[in-house]
């Protein structure tokens, strides 16, 4: 078989290192020329339109496509090169139109309408009933209903939309690959802790430099934001990451501009009052003033608490550096905060590294999903990797020993790979049909790597983001839908954060920590004294962390509900004003983070105006771990019920109603505001 057809095979096991930019072309070509296919033998089907020659047919419209064009997003994000890229940006406008094509193409449309209305929709089971009205209703929100010139102006819309967010993703990757910080003089270096110094070293070394070497990828920033005594330094960095893509080649700005701006046309064009309503109508919040109200709420609870812990950093800093809040910059906010929690709290986030080796982390990982959920993970080498740093496993029931899936763990920072962490699928089983290509996902990050003498040690931080991450995983791999559009991808945004979120509590839990927080050197478990440190600095400025993510939610519907360039101006200082509202100093005038917030402009839609997600994941997951403290953490029987309804199931239902079956009754906020010590002297 030849190397450019691999692409366009579905399978399980992807052959990764087969894979060249020069056959990117022709197998989204090959692959959109099948998916046409698929299409024109559903509108061509004669005889009674049914489930399975028109819905089921059209849920598994364009399978090696989506797969192919999976792959190479995928690849473009972990591994990129300038060939690749250029392949990319050259296949995403073709399928892109593709997909815009499908939502508005007449004879399909009718089809369906027809479909809707014959005898078989009143005996559907209730999933594939939720599935015809769910598919009505997003072929509506898609343009069906437009006219033929408005459908061409879509069109136009979503492949610009393509272009422009493809753009914004890459600029601002480049824009952080086009700054590193060398130095030969360990002075420079003051404070940084051990681990730090190595990650440094390593660094250098990795490009044949003498010295230290720091870049603007996460473990870098936050270990000079965090620990560099050298204020100078603290503010080059903290300036030159939040001011990546404001100025030059790399900049932003208009691609921020036009993203906003068809967006906003998009969503007029659709008869939406903003973009906001647009992609919310599918989701727990139904609007953007139903999210707006509910940000706003948070934020009523919580500025408060936020006031007096920037009153309280303010008053240490003072008393115990002579510094007044007014010459207290952003830039000094990581380091005295260090600084306040160790003095508090005698706790230094450094002293848990040590337990905190990768390897044993994610066994620890997978011993607790396999005693909750039923779920054992072996390590697979047969799996292909795109880079030799990549961990390879696959998953299987316990109960019954069959394979559920495999998954790639990419989780450290590399130039050719995007910043952040995520989970991706690139395979979706669905039950029904005798596929036998398991379920397929990755988790990515961007930890603390390891050294030559050292494996990577995380932080406590970096510890509940793979288990975040891997929360998401899960959601992938127990999903049992019989169609792939109800599996985890068609999640409602704002419900799809809970198992992300709720597995991050096990990270706080003794017993759990002691089944993978282990010293790397001596084995032993954390020692009790440092682990009640930990717990008693956990809801340390809990307020700030909650109103920094308010802060973005805000700034992001504000963005999508409110902006209008002819009378706000500047869309980067529009945002920082809006910013300036949930931060604890005033920010650089050159501030400029919304530039690089692929959260929201790195696809066309993504997080768009529903940042706020997780903001209400957070009361879902704190509300429903309450339900585990009720049962027990490791109660096997809250696990298995929470896989059968909540992580197995998709979309098959209403989000809200596979909730209060779970934990029998509406999520309530005093949990979190529990959790995150906000519940008393509410005011």
């Amino acid at each position: 078989m030849s190397k450019r057809n691999q692409l366009t095979i579905r399978t399980s096991n992807i052959p990764f290192g087969s894979f060249s930019a020069d056959e990117i072309q022709t197998a989204i070509s090959t692959t959109l020329t099948e998916a046409r296919q698929q299409l024109a033998a559903i509108k061509e089907h004669k005889g009674a339109r049914s489930f399975a020659n028109t819905m089921h047919a059209l849920d598994e419209l364009g399978l090696s496509l989506d797969f192919a064009m999976g792959i190479v997003s995928h690849l473009e994000s972990v591994a990129t090169t300038p060939a690749w890229r250029a392949a990319y940006n050259e296949v995403v406008p073709l399928v892109t139109q593709f997909h815009s094509e499908l939502t508005l193409d007449d004879d399909l449309w009718k089809i369906l309408l027809e479909y809707s209305q014959t005898a078989e929709v009143a005996s559907l089971a209730p999933h594939r009933k939720r599935f015809l009205r769910k598919t009505l209703d997003s072929f509506k929100r898609h343009g069906s209903e437009l006219s033929k010139e408005d459908k061409n102006t879509l069109t136009e819309i979503n492949n610009e939309l393509a272009k422009r967010t493809t753009s914004f993703s890459q600029n601002t990757l480049d824009a952080t690959n086009a700054f590193e910080y060398v130095t030969t003089n360990q002075e420079d270096l003051a404070g940084l802790p051990p681990s730090a110094l190595l990650m440094g070293k390593t660094s250098a070394a990795s490009k044949n430099i003498e010295g230290w070497r720091y870049t603007l990828q996460a473990p870098s920033v936050i270990a000079i934001l965090t620990y560099a005594e050298n204020r100078d330094l603290r503010e080059m960095f903290y300036k030159a990451y939040n001011a990546r893509c404001t100025s030059g080649e790399h900049s932003n700005k208009e691609n921020l501009m036009q993203i906003l701006s068809l967006r906003a046309q998009k969503a007029k064009l659709l008869g939406f009052s903003d973009f906001s309503d647009l992609v919310l109508a599918d989701r727990m919040a139904k609007n953007g003033h139903a999210a707006q109200a509910f940000v706003q709420r948070l934020r009523e609870h919580i500025e408060p608490h936020f006031r007096r812990e920037r009153g309280a950093l303010q008053d240490f800093v003072r008393e115990h550096y002579g510094l007044e809040s007014s010459e207290l910059k952003l830039w000094d906010m990581g380091f005295y905060t260090e600084k306040m929690r160790k003095a508090l709290y005698d706790f230094d986030e450094e002293e848990l590294r040590p337990y905190f080796p990768l390897p044993t982390v994610m066994q620890g990982l997978f011993t607790l999903v396999e005693r909750l959920f039923g779920i054992a993970v072996k390590e697979n080498s047969s799996l292909e990797r795109w880079d030799d740093h990549v961990l390879t496993y696959s998953a299987y029931d316990t109960k019954s020993n069959s394979l559920i899936g495999h998954f790639y763990a990419d989780l450290f920072p590399r130039e050719n790979k995007r910043g952040g962490a995520w989970m991706n699928s690139l395979v979706t089983h669905a039950g029904s049909d005798g596929d036998d290509c398991p379920h397929v996902g990755l988790i990515a990050g961007n930890f603390t790597p390891p050294s030559e003498t050292t494996p990577a040690l995380l932080t406590h931080n970096e510890v509940t983001t793979l288990f975040h991450e891997f929360g998401h995983l899960l959601h992938l791999l127990c999903n049992t839908t019989e169609l792939r559009s109800q599996s985890m991808s068609g999640v409602a945004w704002d419900f799809i954060e809970l198992p992300s979120q709720i597995l991050e509590n096990w990270c706080w839990d003794q017993e759990s920590l002691n089944t993978f927080a282990r010293h790397h050197e001596t084995g032993e478990t954390i020692p009790e004294k440092l682990f009640q440190k930990l717990i008693n600095a956990r809801n340390f400025r809990s307020a700030s962390h909650i109103m920094r993510q308010v802060g973005f939610s805000t700034v992001d519907l504000a963005l999508h509900r409110e902006y209008q360039f002819e009378t706000d101006g500047d869309v980067a200082q529009y945002a920082r004003a809006l910013a300036q509202e949930f931060s604890p100093l005033p920010l650089p005038d050159d501030y400029g983070m919304i530039l690089t917030f692929t959260h929201l402009f790195s696809s066309p839609v993504g997080y768009a105006a529903g940042y706020y997600s997780y903001q209400w994941a957070e009361v879902l997951d704190a509300d429903a771990f309450s339900k585990f403290q009720e049962d027990g953490l490791f109660n096997q029987e809250t696990g298995r019920t929470f896989r059968e309804l909540i992580l197995s199931q998709g979309d098959s239902e209403d989000p809200e109603e596979l909730y209060i079956k779970f934990r029998g009754r509406a999520a309530e906020i005093e949990p979190l505001l529990e959790r995150a010590g906000l519940l008393d002297s509410q005011t």
